[in-house]
């Protein structure tokens, strides 16, 4: 009879909670040094925000700042 093995460094990470979306884009900045990025993500971020509360009722607001 074969003994249990214990389990390799795979087998350990399949078992983690998966990190949210924000975080894995802070850590590939971390890892990567991107931190350029940074301004692009937050613009890109207010862009959308801005196409989702322009289909809301939010919209006659919106449209007076420009």
């Amino acid at each position: 009879m074969k003994e249990p093995q214990e389990p390799n460094e795979f087998e350990k990470a399949s078992g983690e909670k998966a990190p949210n979306l924000g975080a894995e884009i802070i850590g590939l900045l971390k890892h990567n040094k991107k931190w350029w990025l940074v301004p692009i993500l937050i613009v890109l971020a207010l862009v959308g925000a801005l196409v989702i509360l322009g289909a809301t009722g939010a919209a006659p607001f919106i449209y007076t700042l420009f």
